[in-house]
């Protein structure tokens, strides 16, 4: 039996997200904060694809009684990139603070040194369908009188069978 916090016993109800999350994110991250979490996993759409192959952020810091604002972030450098990435702080912390909406970074602190390597997964190569599949597949979509629907509709069939047979 979980009880939310309030006196309340819930019992085989839906609990609100944002009254769960807390406990179940704060045993992931410690005391990274769940901005922190989101500025690591959108970290290349914050400061672009260079940026991103040439930096990771590791932590965020703020000084005792000033709230979450004009943070430290930790960034670890590619020493390559260090001496660009300097000269660029300003133009990074103005991106990082557009993506929290607020002056959460005040400067950032560099650490040079190797980045763990990058895994580019990319799309799984799918298997190809066997022509019963594929005539099979034609057939449903036979009816569908826009050519782009038809043909998206197609893609997206091949998709699904290639992997229900994997």
């Amino acid at each position: 039996m979980a009880n939310s916090g309030d006196g309340e016993r819930r019992r085989g109800r839906m609990r609100p997200v944002g009254r769960e999350l807390p406990g179940v994110a704060g045993r992931v991250l410690g005391k990274r904060g769940l901005g922190e979490a989101h500025l690591l996993a959108e970290w290349t759409t914050v400061v672009g694809e260079a940026l991103a192959r040439e930096t990771l952020p590791m932590k965020l810091s703020f000084g005792h009684g000033g709230g979450r604002k004009n943070g430290v972030l930790k960034l670890r450098v590619s020493s390559s990139a260090a001496l660009s990435i300097q000269h660029r702080e300003p133009q990074i912390i103005e991106r990082i603070n557009g993506f929290f909406g607020y002056a959460a970074v005040g400067r950032l602190a560099l650490v040079q040194g190797p980045l763990p390597e990058r895994t580019s997964a990319g799309p799984r190569a799918s298997r190809p369908l066997t022509e019963t599949e594929t005539a099979e597949l034609a057939e449903r979509v036979s009816q569908v009188p826009d050519p782009g629907l038809k043909s998206a509709l197609t893609r997206l069939g091949a998709a699904i069978l290639a992997e229900r047979r994997r």
